[in-house]
Formats: C-alpha cells, structure tokens, sequence
C-alpha cells in the first residue's frame, strides 16, 4: 500500500513555517505476524507538538528530523496479522501524520462505534484533549458547586471541555478567547462571562466579570493570563498549568508573572500536569463523558481541514487563533 506522511525537514525557529515540513511517499508493507494495516481516517495536531520539535529532553521525546512527525490518529484497519484485530475494525492510535501505515497491533487501541458520535470525537472531546480538560480540573482544581473558575483558550479543545464540565459540576465560568465570535459560541454552551481578551484591558475584564475573585484556575495560556489569574484569585485558590502557548515560539526566555510573590500570601496551589500521568482514570472519563454528551450537557465544535498535505497548516493555525474547538485534518 502506497502511504503519504509528514516529516519534518528542520527544526523551527520562533513561529513554524510550511518550509520545516516535508510531504512524503512511502510503502506501507503487508503486515507480518502481529503487525495490523491501517487506513487513517482523521489525524489531530495539538499545540503540544511544538515542544517535540526542539531537539531538547522532555516528557516525551523530540521528532526526529527526515522522519514522519506522530500524534493521535483514528483509522481503519484494512489488513491483519493479529489474533485481536480484522478488517473493518476502527482505531486509535499514535501513528498520525500519515494517511496510512502498517505497525505492531500493540500500539493500536480498538475503539468502538458509539451511536450518535462521530468516530473523530476520540481525537477530541473523548480523547486526549478531553481527558486533558477532566483530570485537569477535576483532579487538581477540584471545583465546588458555587466557585468560580476561569479557564484561558476557552474556546480551544481542551479549554472548551474545561468549561462545560465547570458548570456540570455547579460553577461560575469566566472563559477568554480570541475573538467575539469564540466569545458567542462560548456563551451559547452556558459559559456566564466570556472575554475577547484582544479587546484591552483583560485584568479588567476579568476584575468585572468575577468580583469576588476566582477559585480555580486552568492555565492554557499562560504570559498575561498567567499573571491576572494570580491578581484576581482569592486565598485558597487551585490553578492547573495545563499549558503556555503564548510562549511556545518565543526564541528567549519569556519573564515569569510580576506578581509571582502573591502566591505566598494568598496560600495559591499552582501544580503542572501531563495528561499521560492520569491514564488510570480513561475508564471513568469514558463514561461520565458519554454520559454527558448524551444528555446534551457537552457540546464541541470541530476546524477541520482536508487532505494529508494540509497538516502543516492545520498545526500552525493553532498558533494564530485559526480554530475554534478541535483542530483536525481529515483524511
């Protein structure tokens, strides 16, 4: 079977461009024993990608320059040497970045056909970025019906999720975004107080919108946010550092929150985390969310993209405020 893949012909500097990708075509062999043929149906690009293309340590390892980039993917399979697998079966798995290839069946999760739910839902709401949002804020922000909770990127993947669980869960949201448009789309999926925070003043804005100040706090931002988070919290504040993409590209080291000394005083738990770290709790996440989605409590919205060579620009778009919700490519 003739495949297509993604390598990554070097290593941005500052923001990527389309030059430090390449679009190539390989031969995916027939499976040998314990190995399983798959036809990619979707692919994801999350912003977490851009750390793997510095050649540095870290929680997991970088892409290797000539080489196809990875990330989570849902596929079909077409050929198996597996006792575990037969053509047809849908699934999961890390190969993304190429519309197909041929790998042990170990590295492959077979999912099932919920009814009701499009496939690539695995890549996005009941998948990484939706596990994301659940551990996260469930887990380490630990909301309590009445509290507030402010979540930056509120209309991205997994901060859109953040958002929705809060109010399950009996919450006051305030939720930023990059456009009035994000904005509406957050209001109409029950957020009290979303914030274009490309309008000015945003400690301002979220002063306004929360004046008692906030309790919990789920950092995908991170700069500016960072720091009004840590202005408006009250004592006793939780804060998940999820992520920092404003500083993703930044080519010197970004300054720390001017008020980082607060954190003392307000008694603040400011705790990271890897979503890799929480994979015992999928079981449970898997049910409450369908759970959710069933009884309309959860909703999402998709940017998708079509075609393997449309990778790269799926991914830097992530960069640029192109997407609201999931950014997928479609295959």
């Amino acid at each position: 079977m003739k495949a297509r893949e993604i390598h990554l012909q070097s290593r941005p500097v500052g923001l990527p461009a389309a030059e430090n990708f390449t679009l190539v075509e390989v031969d995916a062999r027939a499976p040998q024993p314990g190995e399983v043929q798959v036809r990619n149906l979707w692919m994801s690009v999350d912003p977490y990608m851009r750390g793997r293309m510095y050649d540095r340590p870290s929680y997991v390892p970088p892409f290797q320059l000539g080489e196809a980039l990875q990330g989570h993917a849902i596929g079909e399979v077409i050929a198996s040497a597996d006792d575990g697998f037969a053509a047809g079966d849908l699934v999961s798995s890390m190969w993304g970045w190429r519309d197909g290839f041929t790998a042990p069946a170990k590295t492959l999760e077979k999912l099932p056909r919920l009814e009701g739910v499009p496939v690539q839902a695995f890549l996005g709401v009941l998948g990484m970025p939706g596990l994301t949002a659940y551990t996260g804020l469930l887990e380490i922000g630990q909301p309590k019906a009445g509290e507030t909770v402010f979540v930056s990127g509120g209309a991205g993947a997994v901060g859109s999720v953040v958002a929705q669980i809060a109010k399950i869960k009996g919450c006051t949201v305030v939720a930023t975004a990059g456009s009035d448009a994000k904005c509406d789309w957050l209001r109409s999926v029950g957020v009290d107080h979303a914030i274009n925070y490309k309008s000015g003043d945003l400690l301002g804005a979220v002063r306004a919108a929360a004046p008692q100040g906030i309790d919990v706090y789920f950092d995908n931002v991170g700069g500016e946010h960072l720091e009004v988070a840590i202005e408006v919290a009250r004592g006793g504040a939780r804060f998940a550092e999820c992520g920092m993409i404003s500083g993703y590209n930044a080519t010197e080291p970004t300054p720390g929150p001017r008020n980082i000394m607060m954190v003392v005083g307000k008694s603040l738990k400011i705790q990271g985390f890897i979503v890799s770290n929480y994979g015992h709790l999928r079981p449970q996440f898997i049910t409450d969310m369908s759970g959710w989605i069933a009884q309309g409590q959860v909703k999402w919205e998709e940017t998708v993209l079509d075609g393997i060579e449309a990778a790269p620009d799926a991914f830097l778009n992530l960069f640029t405020g192109g997407n609201t919700g999931k950014m997928l490519v479609k295959l």
